[in-house]
């Protein structure tokens, strides 16, 4: 106890020092998943709320492939990811392995079944008599659908909540496709499990404390985004 207690005092002591090579470490990780979520955000909220609104064969098989991609562990992304960006993969001479461009690529794959999943559910769950009111009443197709997302915005808040989580904490797509390089592509679970590895207990417990803090900042200013909507 005494031991953990005197290493929780010199991650403090590190947290406050402002020391650049945490804190770049820091910004890279929260960068790499904002932009992440942004992306993923964009094209799975969109995703989502098509196929809750529309009816088309086989649409039963594609939410079932949706709900399944959420469960696929991050070292296969990372590795599908890995291949395509390869020397001999299809986008290789892009040469984005082992750069930041391939951690949010990697990133968005992970996360955006994540959020079209969970944002086709928030749709699905929404009453039917609200589209049906709302064409009665002269709603162009454009309006139905942004009154649609509008009832539905807590629901698609929480989903992109959900996916910068699974971003932010996520290691294994991260440290295939970045490399964990210094100064460059290591980000806060890559230094976390390289410097406990090491014995460095100190740091790793400071970027632990800094990667919850981080969490629970994200998860606040979404609480206080739909409170103030409320």
């Amino acid at each position: 106890m005494g031991g953990f207690a005197e290493a929780l005092l010199k991650a403090g002591q590190l947290i406050v020092s402002f020391d650049p090579g945490l804190y770049g470490i820091i910004w890279l990780s929260l960068s790499v998943s904002l932009i992440s979520v942004a992306i993923a955000g964009l094209m799975g909220v969109c995703g989502g709320v098509a196929l809750a609104l529309r009816a088309f064969r086989g649409k039963g098989l594609v939410v079932s492939v949706l709900n399944t991609m959420m469960g696929v562990p991050p070292v296969v992304v990372g590795l599908v990811t890995f291949i395509v960006l390869s020397r001999q993969g299809p986008f290789g001479s892009a040469q984005l392995l082992f750069t930041p461009a391939a951690m949010v690529i990697a990133q968005t794959v992970l996360v955006m079944p994540i959020i079209a999943a969970l944002s086709h559910a928030t749709v699905m769950g929404q009453d039917p008599l609200l589209r049906d009111s709302a064409r009665t009443l002269g709603a162009s197709r454009l309006q139905v659908i942004l009154l649609v997302v509008y009832e539905a915005r807590y629901g698609i808040m929480a989903a992109i909540t959900a996916g910068f989580g699974r971003a932010i904490a996520e290691v294994g797509a991260v440290l295939m496709v970045g490399g964990n390089i210094k100064g460059a592509t290591r980000t806060m679970t890559t230094a976390i499990a390289m410097q406990t590895s090491m014995g460095d207990y100190d740091q790793a417990l400071a970027l632990g404390l800094m990667l919850i803090l981080l969490a629970f900042a994200v998860n606040a200013v979404f609480y206080r985004i739909q409170r103030g909507a409320q």
